[in-house]
């Protein structure tokens, strides 16, 4: 009966670390990629490093963006933090 209560606490933490870790993590993620993959010419964005630009280009893993006028960096897709529309970076 004991080993019973020792498995139970075990699944019990299993799924507690799940539910309040690991579950909204993989959402976070999901909805970054869906986002990075939603990416249009044309759109605001923020690096990770707080630059914003807006998409001129993009290439298979990079995307090309005008940080000044005719100032243009590449950087990879997953430099891109958020769309600065999505988090009032343009205010």
């Amino acid at each position: 009966m004991e080993i019973l209560y020792s498995v139970g606490y075990l699944v019990m933490m299993v799924a507690i670390f799940y539910f309040l870790l690991i579950k909204p993590q993989q959402k976070m993620q999901k909805k970054r990629t869906d986002m990075i993959n939603s990416l249009r010419v044309d759109d605001k964005v923020v690096t990770v490093g707080g630059i914003i630009g807006i998409v001129t280009e993009i290439n298979d893993d990079s995307v090309w963006l005008e940080v000044s006028d005719g100032v243009d960096i590449e950087v990879k897709k997953s430099g891109i933090a958020a769309l600065a529309n999505d988090n009032n970076a343009d205010k």
